[in-house]
């Protein structure tokens, strides 16, 4: 798909998840190219420099695999006890996976729990990560990033309330379809900025001079409702941290 826009002469590529801007960069030297992401795009080789990327790639990256640890903090400062946890990844966006699955084992050491890493490249798969879930005896669940877990948010929550296992997601679609909480940039802020970035490249501004946004506005959202139903008291701290809880 990529290379079919490049054969095109667009005037811009505009692209969302890391595999899709590895995809473009691999396209065009030539073309603009805009980026929404969670990684870091230094580490990926997308551009050399966050203040001056040089080359015809920008964008905005969400910090999705910096705040991956923090998720597991905030789900463990919940369930203080639990000693077992699972961390459920896409393995097929092996880039993010990899990235965020090292982050969140080095947190997971740190605190004592020992965390399984779970792979789901598709819905069809959800009904097995929890049947391994109960089978391992997790008592703690992060959800990876990914547009398969975006995609079948709904599914997730569902199953996490039926399975009885408190879930932390990075965004407050989960929450509010009536997962336990979640942690992470605003994904909205985001894909508005890297349309603002898209605009202005049509005007004429050069990528390579137009530095990289990091997201700066995180916010926790938790279910309160939900975590009634799983038995969870959550501690005034947490309430008067949340930036929503849902009722």
């Amino acid at each position: 798909m990529a290379a079919d826009l490049a054969k095109h002469h667009v005037t811009v590529i505009a692209t969302s998840t890391t595999p899709a801007a590895i995809a473009a960069q691999a396209a065009t030297t030539t073309i603009p190219i805009v980026f929404e992401i969670g990684s870091d795009p230094v580490r990926l080789g997308l551009v050399t420099n966050l203040n001056r990327p040089g080359g015809n790639i920008t964008g905005v990256t969400n910090l999705i695999v910096e705040v991956a640890p923090k998720r597991l903090e905030l789900l463990h400062e919940l369930l203080p006890t639990a000693k077992v946890m699972a961390f459920l990844l896409n393995p097929d966006d092996r880039a993010l996976a990899q990235a965020q699955a090292r982050e969140t084992l080095s947190a997971a050491r740190n605190r004592g729990i020992e965390l399984h890493l779970l792979n789901a490249r598709s819905e069809g798969d959800f009904d097995a990560v929890f049947a391994d879930i109960k089978r391992l005896r997790v008592e703690g669940l992060v959800i990876g990033a990914g547009s398969v877990f975006l995609g079948g948010v709904n599914k997730l929550a569902a199953l996490s309330v039926r399975h009885a296992v408190p879930a932390i997601y990075q965004w407050r679609s989960f929450p509010a379809a009536g997962g336990l909480m979640s942690y992470g940039s605003d994904i909205l802020d985001s894909y508005r900025l890297a349309g603002v970035y898209t605009g202005r490249v049509l005007k004429g501004e050069n990528p390579a001079e137009l530095p990289v946004v990091q997201a700066t506005k995180f916010e926790l959202v938790i279910n309160l409702k939900t975590a009634k139903t799983l038995g969870i008291s959550v501690p005034p701290s947490m309430q008067a941290r949340a930036d929503e809880m849902i009722e």
